[in-house]
């Protein structure tokens, strides 16, 4: 039997969403910075928030990996309790919260740009 056969999602197509992303800060001007979104159907259930670089003092990619559930729940109500948490901010808008020993960063994503990589996600998973 054939590594397809065996696992349908082998077939499937990764999916990359490009978004930028306002740091929030203390400071009233906001900093506005790339982020990529991934999602693989190896990993069916999580999804992937990577930062760039340049962002990162060790100069490597800086990527979160968390529920895909939580960020799709995040979109209606406040969601999450531990190294993640996302919930809407107005009609247009969610916040990502990201939670380490270095510590907190804040994230505000439009939402439309969030709504749009799950279907994306979805559409995946239908057609594996």
């Amino acid at each position: 039997m054939s590594a397809t056969a065996e696992n349908p999602a082998a077939t499937a197509t990764a999916v990359e969403e490009r978004v930028r992303a306002r740091v929030i800060t203390d400071d009233p001007l906001y900093r506005a910075i790339p982020v990529a979104l991934r999602f693989t159907p190896a990993e069916p259930l999580a999804v992937r928030v990577v930062f760039p670089a340049e962002l990162s003092p060790e100069e490597t990619d800086n990527e979160w990996v968390f529920p895909l559930a939580l960020l799709e729940a995040g979109l209606l109500a406040p969601s999450g309790s531990g190294d993640v948490r996302v919930w809407p901010c107005g009609r247009v808008q969610a916040v990502v919260e990201f939670h380490s020993p270095e510590g907190v960063a804040v994230l505000q994503f439009d939402s439309s740009a969030l709504r749009r990589f799950l279907r994306r996600t979805y559409a995946t998973t239908r057609t594996a």
